[in-house]
């Protein structure tokens, strides 16, 4: 009896030193480059728009209204949502990996012997056999907590691959928002434009009674409102589409979506996007990339972990009898135990190439955080320099608007008093202004769409 408690004693301080053997390694986790990642872009506050809650950031009530029905019913979200339950239960079973395994076998084995079996005194047998197995693997060299850690990994990567999806879903909503608001604009101004362009043939056919203009002044008014009717049914087309676009993004039939009625009066707040070191904690694409690269780190401590010997501790005990009457009798109980070591020494290189191959895997890993972070840099350079264009487009547009609608107010009055002056002079100021005023609604647009890439580009936003 001492002697098998002496050898239990060694058995388990070889296993103690055997395991405090540094076989896989620490993570230290991935650090962002933060020299020039922002072009011409000099930052010193810590805070980061990317904090705000999306509904802190969009403002208009109808488009949180879309935004929240799209979170609940948008199909990619809901596909996303089942590859986190399944991530989950991966790691629920990484947890459990290093506990015993115990089975139950409960057996009736009925047998024809041969004469020599049986000596030619037995022709039939039957063996009752109840047993409890039990095996169990010492986590010596890290490989089932890398494995733990590799799953956790995955399955903070699908958490974050879902909150990417979420930032796209809210960005591409809130693009096709604001770009139906401005198509309802731009059919405004078309309407507007019809109004006054049908006053001008008008205006046209009295001057011409005057003989002021001739006949080609009164066609070429006509087809000047032809050339603005035209365009209406192009823009109503554009209309429905993209209703139909957002009412799929909402999971929802093609319909009508209510929204507000201008751009402008749409509202943001003042652009902090932060240092670059927060796309790390508000991007999700970026921490995916880390976390992937995470993941195929302890994957090849995995990998590293087979070169080393495998020991496994397996035991049963029960009862097995020729006799039902005599199946639980003490007679008829067994037991054993059994430590098993395992050391690989020759396997074709299969080891050898599956740590290569997750080696690489791991590089591969870490250049694609590389190229993401970088990615990350360029879209915030980017959305910065588009809001500060469209910014500086908006001041010259409100002064060309003046100036054009002074020049078509002063053409079509030279038009009547001074014989200098023909329709196509009047035209083309007409047409100037139709230009400047569609394009004074893109300009809006644009700071609007600007916004939503920088807020996107800084990391989404929290939900």
């Amino acid at each position: 009896m001492k002697r098998n408690v002496k050898f239990t004693y060694l058995t388990l301080f070889i296993l103690l030193l055997v395991s405090s053997c540094q076989v896989t390694k620490d993570y230290q986790g991935l650090q962002i480059n933060q020299n020039n990642l922002f072009r011409d872009t000099v930052i010193s506050d810590t805070n980061s728009m990317a904090a705000l809650h999306w509904k802190a950031f969009f403002k208009d009530k109808s488009l949180q209204g879309l935004i929240d029905t799209a979170l609940g019913s948008n199909l990619d979200l809901k596909i996303l949502l089942e590859r986190v339950v399944q991530a989950q239960t991966a790691f629920k079973q990484s947890k459990l990996a290093s506990l015993p395994d115990l089975n139950a076998d409960l057996s009736i084995r009925q047998s024809r012997l041969a004469f020599p079996q049986g000596f030619g005194l037995i022709k039939n047998s039957t063996q009752y056999d109840l047993a409890l197995q039990a095996s169990w693997e010492p986590d010596i060299w890290g490989k089932l907590s890398s494995a733990k850690k590799a799953s956790l990994a995955q399955l903070l990567q699908t958490e974050a691959a879902k909150r990417a999806v979420q930032s796209q879903l809210i960005a591409e909503i809130a693009f096709h928002y604001y770009s139906l608001i401005a198509l309802d604009e731009q059919l405004e101004v078309l309407k507007k434009t019809v109004i006054n362009r049908k006053d001008d043939v008008n205006t046209m056919k009295t001057l011409k009674a005057s003989a002021i203009v001739n006949g080609a002044a009164v066609v070429q008014s006509e087809a000047n409102l032809h050339t603005v009717e035209v365009s209406i049914p192009d823009v109503v087309k554009r209309i429905r589409e993209t209703e139909n676009i957002l009412s799929f993004l909402i999971g929802k039939p093609a319909g009508f979506i209510q929204r507000s009625k201008h751009i402008n009066d749409q509202a943001f707040d003042q652009v902090v996007i932060g240092l670059p070191a927060s796309l790390l904690r508000f991007r999700p694409d970026v921490q995916e990339a880390e976390l992937a690269f995470r993941q195929s780190f302890e994957l090849t401590n995995v990998a590293r972990t087979a070169f080393y010997p495998n020991f496994r501790i397996t035991g049963a005990a029960g009862f097995s009898s020729l006799d039902f009457s005599n199946w639980f009798n003490p007679e008829s109980f067994f037991a054993n135990i059994l430590g098993g070591l395992t050391q690989p020494i020759f396997n074709k290189g299969v080891n050898k190439a599956k740590l290569q191959i997750a080696e690489s895997q791991q590089q591969q890993a870490f250049y694609q955080f590389q190229k993401i972070v970088l990615q990350s840099g360029k879209e915030v350079s980017d959305a910065l320099f588009a809001l500060e264009t469209s910014k500086a487009k908006e001041l010259s547009r409100g002064k060309q608007l003046d100036a054009l609608h002074k020049a078509v107010e002063f053409t079509k009055e030279l038009l009547k008093y001074s014989e200098s002056t023909n329709y196509i002079d009047v035209l083309t100021s007409e047409q100037n202004l139709l230009n400047a005023e569609l394009g004074s609604v893109n300009d809006q647009l644009e700071q609007c769409l600007a916004m939503i890439a920088l807020y996107k580009a800084t990391g989404g936003g929290s939900y």
